[in-house]
């Protein structure tokens, strides 16, 4: 007993001096001081410490899930995401061998210990096997197979990732296969007892619960990770439209140094400027602006979302059902992440939510208010995001009118047809005021003039697309649609769960188990309109924050895992086994996605994505910027979109004002035009490949002018 107890007290503190040894010293850390995502690995070691000093409890199942614990880890470390603006792929097992052996050493040990744990579990298989089909058995492992990696250019190179991706999940899926198969009856019966006593808790208390937690995570990656800053050049225009509006502007007066203020989705004529996204998002933001908080509408719309969830989840299926789905919402990656940031995403679903549930409620009720309700929050949505709002209208319409349930009283139709109507409506003197047409959105008008006619627009063609290199091909045919298909399925399977065995495997049990009611049914279609009006769109969104343009499957995807697992587990026991070793297979992989998956994305993507930087606000601060011009060098993005962002509504205030030295030209507008001011020069991110970085200042506009040869009058 004394050495049993002996050798846990020491993995523990083992397990301490791990996490000491990750925190306290510079080996995590580059060369600004900022932690590595080579720091999982040490938290991983850790953690499977801590399991160790657990085996006593778990006995041989602390072994396995303490290799699951490394085998994701190690994954993890096998694949190039980073900061760039590209989708993650495995490294080639060229450079894994070259480069990081020890990691290959660790997957072939592993692959070696779950095969001969897989050999000696057979009756695990056996059970497994018996509750399905071998034509379902089949369907499943085709879908785990192809969402395990994403299309590259070279068909060799995606087919060979492809093979090991799935190798990869494979070995991490029989691991954790293994660990539940060994977990002691004790552990399992504890298990069961504590799930029991949260399905008998308060229904209302667990959903605010997984509010308050997925708000307060969001709020603490938005602040500590994002920095409260915009990294997405999308998010730049949304922050300072919400600023103008907050302001009560609609559009502002044209810079006056154009070349100097041009920053990417805001339109500019002679005598005006405005940004040219809907207004729904920006009108959101501008509250938090008023409440000198932005960076947190985000992460308390989403903490409002998982409380929306669960009611309209409720409505649909058993209660049992609605708690798993609303606790994978509580612990899904692309959930907290797409909260932490400025993107429109978040606050569109929670629209889509509103809507769902008050025309749910319009159902069992008959209340006009509900319809009304209903109609208004669809067009909401449409007002944030036009496309998603078709979507939504479009399904919410069906429903209503009895596609997929009892059809709502004719009372409750005429109030969402109203409610609809009369939200939508708001954009016609909005087009009017800014496209001179109330038919005339905004952001097709600058899609046209800047990119030309049909660039934006749905369908299929060769005048379709931007040129940018993350589209597949010229245009937009089917093939761009199959790809961008493919990109999407992959970003579903990494991020809606962050399981080592993918988030798909899940769903896919469901929907080829031949268990599918009524309920579910009504999910698939939402995940099929989402993704089939999707397949018009030339873009797929790209890898910011998942399939972020499929955002709206969210809901419906962590549903119809809740019950693949369920059918898993009824399947498993109808053949004798214990069931419950689903549910602790569930709990592992959500918690090792929690330790291993968060960890890892946060320091590996997020931290300085897409080098946009914030460090300018923190130059404006030490230096006293002040009433001053900042010329800044760099790139329009990233560079002088980081700084663009902090820029006063009205650009003759007192306030430091930030214009971008892109030319000799531009320079000289801006000089004249601020000639009264003191001039600092920053170099950019891109310039001095790390953050913003004072270069000189502050000067008199008329030296600089005088230095480039000015001879003219400046503005006063």
């Amino acid at each position: 007993m004394f050495d049993s107890l002996l050798c846990r007290i020491a993995a523990w503190l083992g397990a301490a001096a791990c996490l000491a040894w990750a925190f306290g010293t510079l080996s995590f850390r580059d060369a600004e001081g900022v932690l590595r995502s080579e720091l999982c690995l040490a938290l991983a070691l850790a953690g499977t410490l801590i399991l160790a000093g657990l085996a006593k409890w778990l006995r041989a199942s602390a072994f396995w899930f303490a290799l699951a614990l490394g085998g994701q880890a190690v994954a993890l470390q096998m694949i190039d995401a980073g900061t760039r603006l590209h989708y993650q792929h495995y490294k080639p097992i060229g450079r894994l061998l070259a480069d990081h052996p020890l990691l290959v050493s660790f997957l072939a040990a592993q692959t070696i210990l779950v095969v001969c744990g897989l050999l000696r579990g057979r009756p695990a298989l056996n059970s497994i096997r018996g509750g399905f089909r071998w034509w379902q058995l089949g369907a499943v492992a085709l879908t785990f197979f192809l969402t395990s990696a994403t299309v590259s250019r070279e068909v060799p190179a995606y087919v060979a990732e492809l093979f090991f991706a799935a190798f990869v999940q494979a070995v991490n899926l029989g691991n954790i296969l293994v660990a539940v198969w060994v977990m002691p009856e004790g552990a399992l019966t504890w298990l069961k007892s504590k799930a029991d006593a949260l399905a008998a808790a308060r229904s209302e208390r667990l959903a605010w619960a997984g509010a308050v937690w997925v708000a307060a995570l969001a709020a603490a990656l938005s602040f500590f990770v994002y920095q409260r800053h915009p990294h997405v050049a999308d998010e730049v225009v949304y922050l300072y439209h919400a600023k103008y509006l907050a302001a009560g502007k609609l559009t502002l007066p044209a810079p006056p140094a154009p070349a100097a203020f041009n920053v990417d989705l805001m339109h500019y004529e002679p005598d005006r400027s405005y940004s040219p996204v809907p207004p729904g998002w920006p009108a959101m933001l501008a509250v938090g602006f008023l409440a000198g908080v932005p960076w947190l509408v985000n992460p308390l719309l989403a903490g409002a979302n998982v409380l929306l969830a669960y009611w309209l989840l409720r409505e649909i299926y058993d209660t049992a059902t609605a708690r798993a789905a609303t606790l994978l919402l509580c612990v899904s990656p692309w959930h907290v992440f797409m909260a932490m940031n400025f993107m429109t995403h978040t606050f569109t679903l929670t629209c889509a939510l509103c809507a769902a549930l008050a025309v749910a409620r319009a159902r069992a009720t008959g209340r006009v208010t509900w319809g009304l309700a209903g109609g208004a929050a669809a067009a909401g949505t449409g007002l944030i995001r036009p496309l998603e709002g078709l979507i939504v209208a479009g399904l919410l319409g069906l429903w209503s009118l009895g596609f997929g349930g009892r059809r709502l009283r004719l009372s409750s139709l005429a109030g969402l047809v109203l409610g609809f109507v009369g939200v939508s409506a708001v954009v016609l003197p909005y087009n009017k005021l800014l496209t001179g047409s109330s038919t005339v959105f905004p952001i097709m008008a600058y899609m046209e003039k800047y990119y030309g006619p049909k660039t934006n627009a749905l369908g299929f063609g060769p005048e379709r697309g931007l040129g940018w290199p993350i589209d597949p091909f010229p245009g937009h045919g089917p093939l761009d649609a199959l790809v961008n298909a493919n990109l999407n399925f992959f970003s579903v399977n990494t991020e809606l769960l962050g399981w080592s065995a993918g988030s798909m495997l899940a769903i896919a049990l469901l929907v080829f188990s031949g268990a599918m009611r009524g309920a579910d049914y009504r999910m698939a279609a939402v995940i099929a309109a989402v993704v089939g009006i999707h397949a018009l769109y030339w873009f797929s969104g790209g890898p910011d924050f998942g399939a972020r343009y499929w955002f709206l499957i969210l809901v419906p995807g962590v549903a119809l895992a809740a019950r693949g697992l369920q059918v898993l587990r009824a399947r498993l026991e109808a053949s004798g086994a214990n069931g419950t070793r689903v549910l602790a297979a569930a709990v592992s992989l959500c918690v090792l996605a929690l330790v291993n998956y968060f960890p890892w994305r946060v320091l590996d993507k997020y931290q300085h994505y897409l080098n946009m930087r914030p460090e300018i606000r923190d130059l404006a601060r030490r230096h006293n910027f002040g009433r001053s011009l900042v010329l800044v060098r760099g790139d329009r993005y990233p560079d002088y979109a980081s700084a663009a962002v902090y820029n006063p509504v009205d650009l003759r205030a007192d306030e430091p004002v930030y214009a971008w030295d892109r030319s000799p030209e531009a320079r000289g507008e801006a000089l004249a035009a601020y000639s009264d001011r003191p001039v600092w020069i920053v170099n950019g991110p891109s310039v001095t490949r790390a953050g913003f970085q004072v270069a000189e200042g502050p000067l008199p506009a008329a030296t600089l002018l005088a230095d480039r040869g000015e001879k003219r009058e400046v503005a006063p």
